[in-house]
């Protein structure tokens, strides 16, 4: 309470008491594959193609990451988040092991190790010169890098970290990069020139483990480093079926790696996985796979088949490539036309020339009960998304856009009513609690996503003191219950035809 001393007119600002509940974002995608340069393990944020590409390179021969962005994009993805596994593998499974060179340390430490980035025995020509820094400093250096003709300088670069870090600096780089270490600290190099060696043009492939992909949420490796970033929405790993393709994991590798998607999606409870199936799959053989080896019951997960044929923006020839990228961007052009609730399907998959394989209606009665979400191409329509179910054998969570709604509200009410937390625990709060709730399902309700007649029919909030005893209150515990009536899609639509005489129709 203010204390007014001396006469006069005087303002208070006094909360109304209303405080609106914001919607959160729906479609933020999460990639994890192989790319051509960047970090590694570090989740990078990319709104387009042009940022992709100055931040991990243009598409890689053998690998699915860049494919998969570019066609998240191209049907309406805003924003994605990429994480760089592996970074050797991709290349290696085509030119080869590649040329490095350790930087002999100035001091005590582990030496700087870089990698040649351009391919096999090319990467041989490439020399890096470790001179004196212009604005010399405690470990800073120059350094000069010259191959394939062309000469790069980083100045007043150290192993220390901060904006003037090497491995930051080397990541604009043509011609190297810097092998991250994962334990020591890496000392300045020395003074002097070192010749990158060991490229060479074979085709052995660099070990790939479901580890690589799955990684660790403490070190902020793999797709667990995801769980520090509230807001993804989905998860695709596409380069999963290119170590698969390559002989680096077998099926049991890729089914831990997809549990391991499965289990982080159920863990943060906000995000759905994106599953791809293996290449190569007829409609009889895909059940078998679905059914004996990827036997996944899960509301956050799905599934999508077949792989899709595109044309390879780099070489002009047709590919086929896992569909969870060109997924992902279907479900954020819905998200942003219709809404979360529409089930994201029956929409035109942009980029797609072809898919690997057909299938007929016999096929797909077959598939679309275990939760298989088929593409499809029909005369005249184009190439469209035809399931919309997750891996979930719960009736409740059967369908793909009433678990993505959940996750919406869920959200949106967590993160707008951070303020409830340390205010007193009365009548006056429960009001309040079940007035800024209301206001928001009824926004939920009028754009289409509950059904009911009335706000009454599709949704209710309860807060009060049957619902909030004494023996709670005494704990600091606050009980709102919430239920709404999500709709759910017309996903078989059957119309009666029946021949009548004239004059005997049927009487309104």
């Amino acid at each position: 309470m203010p204390s007014y001393l001396s006469p006069g007119v005087y303002t208070e600002e006094v909360s109304s008491g209303s405080k609106p509940i914001e919607g959160v974002g729906t479609a933020v995608a999460a990639f994890v594959g192989f790319a051509e340069k960047g970090p590694v393990d570090e989740p990078v944020l990319v709104t387009n193609w042009t940022q992709y590409t100055q931040a991990f390179g243009g598409f890689v021969e053998g690998a699915y990451l860049a494919h998969s962005v570019y066609g998240y994009f191209l049907n309406g993805g805003g924003t994605a988040y990429v994480v760089r596994v592996n970074r050797d593998a991709p290349e290696a499974a085509e030119t080869g092991a590649p040329a490095r060179a350790e930087l002999a340390p100035q001091g005590q430490g582990k030496p700087l190790a870089l990698r040649a980035l351009l391919p096999g025995a090319a990467g041989n020509e490439t020399t890096v010169e470790v001179v004196d820094a212009s604005e010399p400093g405690e470990d800073t250096f120059k350094l000069v890098v010259r191959g394939g003709g062309a000469e790069e300088v980083y100045d007043n670069v150290t192993v220390r970290r901060g904006p003037s870090n090497v491995a930051t600096a080397l990541r604009q780089s043509k011609l190297v990069a810097v092998e991250e270490s994962r334990s020591g600290a890496v000392a300045a190099p020395a003074r002097g020139t070192t010749t990158l060696t060991g490229g060479g043009t074979g085709t052995d492939l660099v070990a790939v483990s479901p580890d690589d992909y799955v990684g660790d949420a403490g070190d902020r490796t793999g797709f667990a480093s995801l769980e520090a970033i509230d807001d993804i929405t989905m998860l695709a790993v596409p380069d999963l079926m290119s170590a698969y393709q390559r002989g680096a994991l077998d099926l049991e590798g890729v089914k831990a790696v997809q549990l391991a998607m499965i289990a982080h999606c159920e863990l943060m409870s906000d995000r759905v996985a994106i599953l791809d199936p293996p290449p190569g799959l007829r409609p009889q053989q895909l059940k078998q796979w679905r059914m004996e080896v990827a036997g996944y019951d899960s509301k956050y997960a799905t599934l999508y088949w077949p792989w899709v044929k595109i044309m390879d923006p780099a070489t002009g020839k047709p590919v086929f490539t896992p569909p969870s990228g060109h997924v992902a961007g279907v479900w954020a052009r819905s998200d942003d036309t219709r809404g979360v609730h529409k089930a994201p399907a029956n929409e035109v998959v942009r980029g797609v020339i072809d898919l690997e394989s057909g299938i007929t209606r016999g096929e797909h009665d077959q598939l679309n009960p275990v939760g298989v979400n088929c593409i499809r191409s029909f005369p005249g329509q184009g190439i469209r998304v035809w399931g919309a179910r997750t891996l979930s054998s719960d009736p409740e969570w059967r369908y793909l856009n009433v678990r993505r709604l959940f996750n919406f509200v869920e959200k949106s009410i967590l993160n707008g009513t951070n303020w409830v937390v340390f205010e007193p625990n009365d009548q006056y709060l429960w009001s309040s609690v079940n007035r800024t709730i209301t206001m928001f399902l009824r926004q939920v309700w009028r754009s289409g996503a509950l059904f009911g007649g009335t706000p009454e029919e599709a949704f209710f909030v309860k807060c009060d003191a049957e619902n909030n005893p004494e023996e709670n209150r005494d704990v600091g515990l606050l009980t709102v219950d919430i239920g709404i009536a999500p709709v759910k899609p017309a996903e078989f639509v059957v119309f009666r035809l029946s021949q009548y005489s004239e004059g005997a129709g049927l009487q309104e």
